[in-house]
């Protein structure tokens, strides 16, 4: 039987020593801030090929339809990577239930006015906050006077509109806080439970503990608990100084709370699963290394996916933190909860695994 007396008091034990612990402290609640500050005073745009929703409304004149050329000239750019969108969606619906800023109007008029040399308008959707918009708007009008030049020897004949998207959002830390919440959610837990397992392994610790009347699970439980309530501190305290010391706007939701508490509960146990199934502590720090360094730079923590190649895309999409911060963004940032109750769900079916096997493989005394 799990008891909660047991539990609370192994809790209260590692809380102190954690809090004593002033390198502990640092990384756990200090750093994430820090980053937030560097980032948000200097961070600049990146640059790659970017996936964009694009809608043709034209439905052509004479035989051919301009928008599918304009779109097919857009596509062979290696900026940016053209998805299509069914021409009866809602378009700005679309991009807000898809989580995307970044979106190419073609009107229903575009090939008679192009043939007829009448003014005729682009739209390019986009948000202030992100980092991607301003090349999508760029590319796309690098095309507009490309087609102008082409037919109409530089007349602005097509023009460019621009339509924002997620009107609230005004800067790029916007984005970011979800991202190092994400990223203090991953190493805490991670690092810490991989040197305390391994450590505990070596000294003959959990030997010890096996004497007591604490059970495993009890003891990893009390772990989990712990960097819960440390990822809500750091969680509110970065959220605070994006607020205040940058005026970002990002949205509190009820829905926020599955991923503060599935994510520590994830890292947590991997970091004790790959702690206690590594002979020595040094194997344990390096392995710990391979599995938590792609996940801080590929899964969406630092830098947005759709910039990257897409064989990138594909690993990010096996990494479990991809789930946190995309998670993490489609509440705060979107208030797009459809999407995040998929991100909950995979979330949750990768922490049971990934829980039951630390557990399973977890031993009081080596054999």
């Amino acid at each position: 039987m799990v008891s909660l007396k047991r539990i609370y008091v192994d809790f209260k034990v590692f809380s102190v020593g954690y809090l004593r612990n002033k390198f502990g402290l640092f990384f756990g609640l200090i750093f994430p801030v820090i980053l937030i500050l560097i980032f948000g005073a200097i961070f600049s745009g990146e640059t790659g090929t970017i996936d964009v929703y694009a809608q043709n409304q034209d439905t052509g004149a004479l035989g051919r339809n301009i928008g599918n050329d304009f779109l097919t000239a857009l596509n062979e750019s290696s900026t940016i990577r053209v998805i299509t969108v069914n021409a009866s969606e809602n378009f700005p619906d679309f991009l807000a239930a898809h989580s995307a800023s970044d979106g190419i109007l073609i009107p229903s008029n575009f090939t008679g006015n192009y043939m007829t040399e009448q003014q005729v308008n682009v739209t390019v959707y986009g948000s202030p906050a992100s980092s991607t918009s301003g090349i999508v708007s760029g590319t796309v009008s690098g095309y507009v006077n490309y087609f102008n030049l082409q037919r109409f020897n530089g007349s602005m004949v097509i023009g460019l509109t621009s339509a924002t998207v997620n009107t609230e959002q005004t800067t790029y830390i916007d984005f970011l806080i979800p991202g190092l919440i994400g990223f203090s959610i991953l190493t805490s837990p991670m690092f810490s439970l991989v040197n305390i397992s391994s450590e505990y392994k070596k000294n003959k610790l959990f030997k010890q503990l096996s004497l007591t009347p604490l059970t495993k699970m009890e003891w990893l439980i009390a772990k989990v608990l712990f960097y819960i309530a440390l990822t809500v501190a750091g969680f509110l305290l970065m959220v605070g100084v994006g607020v205040f010391a940058f005026g970002a706007h990002v949205t509190l939701s009820p829905w926020l709370i599955p991923f503060l508490i599935l994510g520590p509960l994830l890292f947590a146990s991997l970091g004790m699963l790959v702690g206690t199934v590594t002979k020595n502590p040094e194997t344990a720090g390096v392995i710990g290394n391979i599995v938590t360094f792609p996940m801080m730079f590929l899964a969406g923590t630092f830098f947005p996916i759709n910039i990257m190649p897409g064989y990138l895309q594909t690993i990010a999409h096996v990494l479990p933190l991809f789930y946190v911060t995309e998670g993490l963004n489609n509440v705060m940032v979107y208030n797009n909860i459809p999407n995040a109750l998929v991100d909950i769900a995979v979330l949750g079916i990768i922490t049971l695994v990934i829980f039951v096997l630390a557990v399973k493989l977890f031993k009081w005394r080596e054999d």
